[in-house]
């Protein structure tokens, strides 16, 4: 849940790139990181698996407006894609308020991905979250790769209602920012809705919530 740094006039919000493992969502965030303004980003953390990294970091857009006066502050966390990192993925999903699936096109990954959606949905459950609910969208990644499938067969086996999906090249950057923004607005449309979300008035100061 976001929360409120008063002394900062901040609004923190957590969003979490979820998805099979090596399907690009470090790519996603080293690209968002490399191309974000030196003054507006934190430092980037890296916790490294065998097989690869979760990393978190946060950013502050400087385009994105403001809200009764709050600026946004997003902290981007990946997930490991492994399945052996199960308790890991739950930890880091305490809290989101927004959610981006990186689905790999290439057609043998389509169990994985489709394992990892459902996996998604079970963990939010458990921690009193439905994926229809909150913030949620699609990128369909890998869309350079020669053995890709459609679109339309994506969007038939992950995206049956229909949530805002994004294709993207993300180790060239293509795609990138245009599933966060996505997903940034999504967020930014349900803080707007009520009361200010302040959970925790008076916050200190946003620290990775891992």
């Amino acid at each position: 849940m976001s929360f409120i740094n008063l002394m900062q006039r901040e609004i923190n919000c957590k969003l979490v790139y979820y998805g099979p493992g090596l399907c690009g969502k470090t790519t996603n965030l080293q690209f968002v990181y490399e191309k974000t303004n030196p003054d507006a980003k934190g430092k980037m953390i890296s916790l490294a698996t065998e097989t690869e990294r979760t990393l978190f970091f946060d950013f502050l857009p400087l385009s994105l407006g403001e809200i009764r006066g709050f600026k946004t502050r997003f902290h981007l966390y990946t997930v490991p894609g492994q399945v052996f990192y199960d308790a890991s993925r739950k930890l880091i999903l305490k809290g989101v308020d927004g959610v981006v699936f990186v689905a790999d096109s290439q057609i043998e990954r389509a169990e994985a991905n489709m394992e990892s959606l459902e996996n998604l949905r079970s963990n939010l459950g458990e921690q009193g979250y439905d994926l229809d609910k909150i913030p949620f969208v699609m990128q369909y990644n890998k869309r350079d790769l020669p053995n890709v499938a459609t679109v339309e067969e994506l969007r038939q086996m992950l995206n049956p209602t229909n949530v805002p999906e994004f294709e993207a090249k993300a180790r060239v950057g293509e795609g990138v920012f245009e599933t966060l923004k996505g997903v940034a607005k999504l967020v930014l449309t349900e803080l707007r809705k009520g009361e200010m979300p302040g959970n925790r008035p008076g916050a200190p100061a946003a620290k990775p919530r891992v």
